[in-house]
């Protein structure tokens, strides 16, 4: 399986070129939250990954785009911009070939929100009659399918913060069963509601003591590290089977080369203390590409800023690659984009692809302090020129879920 094209409307930048030159320079996406005021809603968090100046006409038709979920509005926008990279063509001859296999951890919730305030204040007569549409998790594959015109398989994946990962494996295995030629996949999410901030906060997910300094606030594998940053983005990458690829004349990025997933069957929350899931995941993606672990030359951490998971993974990929694992350089990308749950495997698998076409690793910026127990090369602080061929790019999440792929240069 081959990659032919990305985009993403994200924190950083509301296109994939320009997120890439931010992620490269190091920048943080991370501010203070603008849409409603966390410290008059009594929030412990002030902060976030909002994406900011989007204007959903660039990418669709603006009476379409009211009956959007900003979930689905940032996965439309981001899957336009991908076909128009890839340059693929969708019309009569082609549209039943091309699936949506697309994900998303929560979904509309602000349409949710939103919908029971109305009904609350105005009665049920009230709410609006696209609530249901607009809330659903397939809303996002369903719209791509209907603003792209596209009519192969379509699918909705939810699997916590291992879902793009997921969607990008079923997209593969689609490919593989001959259902497609050409799948349209990747990840949103739009949760940022008052509700989810306060879910997060009660449960002592996100990070609270850096709500002066807020790029400053998620810091994968930093001793200082006291939680994770939730965002909001989506990323789409064109799937494409090689043969296609080629009779098409596509540009090739890169070589989707082997996914694997596993569940850890221990906490719904937290991951077993020796990572023994996130092993098995890995392992499975490294035996599917058919290589060994000694291949793998670049890691795309999941790396959420929180002390379990940052340890947990450290452990993890001791484990997968031995004393290795000391010469494999890792990135954090959530460092600069925070960690958008359904949204976040589909981005750091796209900066994967931007690391082997550029020659250049981004870095995990906010590493200041080593933490004993996360000893490997996080590529700190500014992004390092570097020649790999085949990354691994980490996914785990709520429900125990591990979900990885790797993905290699292509020759």
């Amino acid at each position: 399986m081959v990659i032919t094209g990305l985009g993403s409307v994200n924190p950083l930048a509301l296109s994939w070129p320009e997120t890439w030159k931010k992620l490269i320079a190091g920048e943080s996406g991370i501010a203070r939250i603008a849409r409603y005021d966390p410290v008059a809603l009594n929030l412990e968090t002030h902060i976030a990954g909002e994406v900011r100046g989007f204007d959903p006409a660039n990418w669709m038709d603006a009476k379409a785009a009211r009956r959007m979920d900003p979930f689905t509005l940032f996965a439309v926008a981001s899957a336009v911009e991908a076909v128009q990279m890839s340059g693929l063509p969708i019309n009569d001859a082609t549209r039943d070939r091309i699936a949506v296999i697309y994900a998303t951890g929560v979904g509309g919730l602000q349409t949710v929100v939103e919908s029971e305030t109305t009904r609350v204040q105005r009665g049920p007569r009230r709410v609006s009659p696209f609530c249901v549409p607009m809330l659903m998790p397939n809303a996002a594959a369903g719209h791509i399918s209907l603003t792209l015109g596209v009519r192969g398989a379509g699918m909705a994946i939810g699997s916590a913060c291992a879902s793009s990962n997921d969607a990008i494996g079923m997209a593969v295995a689609a490919i593989r069963l001959g259902w497609a030629d050409v799948v349209i996949t990747g990840g949103s999410e739009a949760a940022l509601q008052p509700v989810a901030m306060a879910g997060f906060n009660q449960a002592g997910a996100l990070a609270t003591k850096f709500n002066d300094a807020p790029t400053k606030a998620s810091r994968p594998f930093d001793l200082n590290r006291d939680g994770f940053v939730f965002s909001e983005m989506g990323t789409t990458l064109i799937l494409e089977s090689e043969a296609y690829a080629q009779a098409r004349g596509a540009r090739i990025l890169a070589e989707l080369a082997g996914y694997g997933a596993s569940m850890d069957a221990f906490h719904l929350t937290a991951p077993p203390a020796d990572g023994n899931g996130a092993v098995r995941a890995m392992l499975a993606a490294i035996a599917d590409a058919g290589l060994v672990p000694e291949d793998i030359d670049y890691i795309s951490a999941h790396g959420t800023s929180t002390g379990p998971n940052d340890r947990t993974e450290t452990l993890a990929i001791k484990t997968v690659l031995g004393d290795r694992a000391y010469q494999v350089p890792i990135t954090g990308l959530k460092s600069m984009t925070g960690h958008s749950a359904g949204g976040c495997g589909a981005i750091e698998a796209a900066a994967g692809i931007g690391s082997l076409l550029d020659d250049i690793l981004p870095p995990t910026i906010n590493y200041d302090t080593p933490d004993p127990d996360c000893d490997l090369d996080y590529v700190p602080n500014v992004a390092r020129r570097a020649r790999v061929s085949t990354i691994l790019s980490n996914g785990f999440g709520f429900g125990g879920h591990n979900s990885c792929v790797v993905i290699r240069r292509y020759a």
